[in-house]
């Protein structure tokens, strides 16, 4: 059962005066805090108030969520035909080229300003709980200190994804540290390490206590699985003042990061709290809101029925309140074209991450929306679906659903790469095995394994396409590209995919230029309203789908085109001398020089001179 996000009037206490813009003000004594946070009942509603800057309007709900991690090698934003770069909004943010006056970010409660509230919010309780000292005695209270510790960090981490060097405050603010420049991210990153490895032996497992029950809910599990992210980040490549490198404090060194990584990934596994069901089933479980801590999801930032816009985002797309849904939302974002090509056919993974219809905008006598093709250069993601809800959606915007922070899958994908870079793999493949053995069929599951398995960077390259197939739509790719020092190539060879797609050549030639699609009847509702499609196989043929359409129950189209003279295609109009969609990917810029946003400008007139975006993004 879902819980609701809510604040209460003793968390709102703990955050009562504080600006959003710039902090400007110290929002509560260190007695009130300590007062409030010697009490697990006022302890728990303090901590719960953290997550509330989660869901304001403009902070992970409306700002973060669906622009950060866009654009990649699997995933983009739909509609940008490349002819409305720049924009100075939303196709600035996911094309690399993002200013400091966007005007989708470039406002005193956007998702910048939010994270610092929220920071704010757990400084305090950190701060009242240590001076309470109930958490060296009572394991409640130590699990809400773990909690507190945990969240902070997991914003940390998307301030150093989204911004680079960011300001680190782990104190509650005072005159003294209201203004303060940015720091190096090294410096958040070791204390990120530290806070985690407290925090893990704070919390309980999954289901140990009442307080763990709930995905919603940070647990020791999840504590360990995030600071192995963490480790990759910290120990991975990402832009500096002198270019994309690695850290060069040794604490940090790649080493010792793999180490943490493995070390946490495996005392997750051999705990047996590492789950993987049925791949749909994870998905699944989200849409219908099941929290428990049985299934493969290890947290997931809770929003209230009425809050969160994450199937208005990565949900299939509705264009009609129909029979699953009041809200026409949904398809704002989804996988690259190319993505569904390069699963295997039989991938259990293909169908569920890449969909290439919408629900209709005409409705049957009854209400009925139907599945229709969409086209080449808009496919849906298909993990969250408004269709698998068990609730009505009836706000306009919002929906409910939780966001997946971590997920089983990632802890054995982590450990596979942390083992292969220390052990080689022929001790990680263990890792990689469960991964390939519920997405493909034995034999295949085996073969690949195998080939994967030939050497160190083999086995690496493995790990980059099934980090791939595995979490299409859930906004990793991007952090994970930077980390491996790939973002810039794989943005170019992905861009070479599109257009060789487009022309139906290289790994693409044994595609047919046309579909053929018609419909299946709901036995519930006896309506003809789920496709069935021919032509989107390697080895499909246009033969075939004219064979097919002899029968006037099938319907054919042109899927894949390309007419270079003319400048036209199906991924869009030539723009720069490329097909619109492709050019729109990432446009003439230089991934590798903005793999950060800037921090906005309404923050750096407000900062007394002391934050500056000038070589530091």
């Amino acid at each position: 059962m879902k819980t609701k996000l809510y604040i209460s009037l003793l968390s709102a206490s703990l955050v009562a005066g504080m600006s959003s813009c710039d902090l400007d003000a110290p929002s509560v004594s260190a007695l009130d805090a300590q007062s409030i946070c010697t009490n697990v009942a006022l302890a728990d509603a303090a901590v719960m108030g953290i997550h509330v800057s989660f869901a304001e309007t403009n902070s992970y709900r409306g700002r973060f969520l669906p622009y950060y991690g866009l654009n990649t090698d699997i995933e983009w934003i739909n509609g940008n035909d490349g002819t409305k770069l720049p924009d100075e909004g939303k196709y600035d943010l996911a094309t690399y080229n993002a200013t400091g006056s966007n005007s989708q970010m470039n406002t005193d409660n956007n998702a910048y300003a939010k994270f610092y509230e929220g920071i704010e919010r757990a400084n305090q309780v950190i701060a009242g709980m240590r001076a309470g000292g109930k958490a060296e005695t009572d394991r409640d209270m130590a699990q809400l200190l773990g909690e507190a510790l945990t969240i902070r960090a997991y914003i940390y981490l998307d301030l150093i994804k989204g911004w680079g060097d960011v300001p680190a405050r782990f104190e509650p603010i005072t005159t003294e540290t209201l203004y303060i420049p940015r720091s190096n991210r090294d410096e958040i990153y070791k204390q990120l390490l530290a806070d985690l490895e407290e925090a893990e032996n704070l919390c309980y497992w999954p289901g140990e206590s009442k307080l763990t029950s709930s995905t919603e809910r940070v647990n020791k599990a999840f504590v360990k699985a995030f600071r192995a992210r963490v480790a990759l980040y910290a120990g991975g490549y990402s832009q500096r003042a002198d270019g994309v490198r690695l850290s060069n404090d040794a604490a940090l060194n790649r080493t010792a990061m793999y180490e943490i990584a493995a070390k946490e990934c495996k005392e997750v596994i051999e705990a047996g709290y590492a789950h993987l069901g049925a791949f749909v089933d994870n998905f699944k479980n989200l849409c219908i809101e099941n929290t428990s801590v049985s299934g493969e999801s290890m947290y997931e930032i809770p929003f209230s029925d009425g809050r969160g816009r994450v199937l208005y985002t990565f949900g299939i797309k509705h264009n009609a309140k129909d029979q699953y849904t009041q809200q026409a939302q949904g398809g704002v974002n989804g996988p690259l074209p190319t993505l569904w090509y390069d699963y295997d056919v039989e991938d259990v993974r293909r169908a569920i991450t890449c969909v290439p219809y919408e629900w209709s905008k005409d409705l049957s006598p009854a209400g009925n929306a139907k599945q229709q093709i969409t086209s080449l250069k808009k496919w849906c993601f298909g993990k969250l679906r408004y269709e698998w809800m068990k609730r009505i959606v009836t706000s306009t915007n919002d929906d409910g659903i939780n966001w997946q922070v971590m997920r089983a899958a990632d802890v054995y994908l982590m450990a596979a790469e942390a083992v292969n870079e220390l052990q080689g793999p022929s001790a990680a493949a263990q890792y990689m095995k469960p991964i390939l053995d519920r997405a493909l069929p034995a034999a295949k599951a085996s073969a690949l394994l195998d080939t994967y398995s030939a050497s160190k960077e083999a086995f690496f390259n493995g790990i980059v396409d099934q980090r791939a197939f595995e979490f299409a739509g859930e906004m990793l790719r991007k952090a994970d590209l930077i980390r491996w020092n790939l973002l810039g190539v794989k943005l170019a060879e992905a861009r070479e995919k599109m257009i060789n797609l487009v022309n139906r050549e290289g790994e693409y030639a044994d595609l047919p230029s046309k579909i053929a699609y018609s419909y299946e009847q709901n036995e519930a509702t006896k309506e003809d309203e789920t496709l069935v499609i021919y032509g989107l196989n390697h080895g499909d043929t246009d033969d075939e789908v004219k064979a097919l359409t002899a029968d006037e129950k099938w319907v054919s189209t042109t899927w894949i085109d390309c007419d270079e003279a003319a400048g036209t295609s199906k991924l869009g109009d030539f723009v720069n001398g490329m097909p619109g969609y492709v050019y729109g990917l990432y446009g003439s810029n230089n991934p590798d020089q903005n793999q950060f946003w800037p921090i906005w400008d309404t923050f750096v007139s407000t900062s007394n001179g002391t934050l500056q975006n000038k070589d530091l993004r």
